[in-house]
């Protein structure tokens, strides 16, 4: 059984600047707003600061009829670490506020723009011959608007290091918790994604198929037990006969519930649960990368290393220089 990591010390949070406009839609706002207001580093201490900006600051209408009241103008953007345009509607994105986010950007914050935020970056000249994605209903016509921008149909998110762009609605939940994972690793993402009950990692395209489905107790429920002893015994050579075996099902009954559940095959699920699981060791421990291979479940340190930078575009040594500001509290 896995322990949680504590993280000391305390960093301070990172400002966040999330734009809203007349006729917002109020989920596309909340998305932001409940993912890194979940995210805390220990006792109660926040790692987000968030601050709700409007080209005119004051009352705001949703989609819904109800109102919004934004306290702050465009200049607190000149503030921020992140910068994210949870969505948008038809009109030309105001000059204000292409001007602002390409201040922000050029002083090195980061710029998300969350389902149809995308256009507003692209309009402010930041997706040029980029990659980006957004939702697909509109993906014809942003390639229409911006030939330049290379749109992929394929992802939830678009990850380019300074800018990022997610796919339709549900999509925007899954790019805010991979910052929280990028910024502040797997162990506080995991705490966000159990807060929210939303799984800590999603992989695929728009159909929005779910890899890894939150593990929680089992409560009775004998294939979600059997999930639950196989995150236990990772470091076994685990087969999917010895899940069935453990749900008391067959091995065709459990493959179909498998598929159903997850979206995916056995072995992607078990690879990235094993990836997960190295990214704890690598954050909350100074155990060598040899080591965790073994306790990750991988039969060697080079096969860790080629499946981690597969799935993480990363090395093992490059992941855990990110968050050394850890502490070395084993997982175990």
């Amino acid at each position: 059984m896995t322990k949680n990591v504590q993280i000391a010390p305390f960093r301070p949070a990172i400002r966040v600047g999330v734009v809203v406009f007349d006729g917002i839609i109020p989920f596309h706002l909340s998305v932001p707003l409940a993912v890194f207001e979940a995210a805390h580093q220990g006792e109660g201490v926040p790692c987000y600061q968030i601050h709700i900006c409007a080209t005119q600051p004051g009352e705001l209408r949703t989609s819904s009829g109800f109102s919004i009241v934004a306290g702050q103008g465009l200049e607190q953007l000149e503030q921020m670490d992140v910068v994210v345009v949870p969505s948008w509607n038809e009109k030309q994105p105001s000059a204000e506020l292409l001007s602002a986010i390409r201040q922000a950007a050029d002083r090195g914050a980061t710029i998300v723009g969350l389902c149809l935020g995308a256009f507003v970056l692209a309009e402010a000249g930041l997706l040029e011959k980029k990659r980006a994605t957004t939702h697909w209903r509109w993906m014809q016509a942003f390639s229409t608007r911006y030939p330049s921008v290379d749109i992929d149909r394929d992802v939830l998110y678009v990850d380019l290091g300074q800018t990022i762009t997610s796919a339709g609605t549900a999509a925007s939940i899954d790019c805010c918790l991979h910052l929280v994972r990028r910024s502040w690793g797997m162990e506080i993402a995991n705490q966000v994604a159990r807060m929210l009950v939303i799984p800590p990692h999603r992989q695929g395209g728009q159909a929005q198929y779910v890899e890894q489905p939150v593990i929680t107790r089992p409560d009775g429920d004998r294939f979600m037990a059997a999930l639950h002893w196989a995150a236990e015994h990772l470091q076994e050579p685990l087969t999917l006969q010895q899940l069935a075996n453990q749900a008391l099902m067959s091995s065709r009954s459990f493959s179909r519930r498998f598929q159903q559940t997850t979206g995916g095959c056995f072995s992607q699920w078990l690879q990235q649960q094993r990836i997960a699981l190295a990214q704890r060791y690598l954050e909350g421990s100074n155990r060598p990368v040899e080591q965790i291979a073994l306790l990750a479940g991988f039969p060697s340190a080079l096969a860790l290393r080629r499946h981690f930078k597969k799935q993480l575009n990363v090395t093992p040594q490059q992941y855990r220089k990110t968050f050394r500001g850890q502490s070395g509290t084993d997982v175990a």
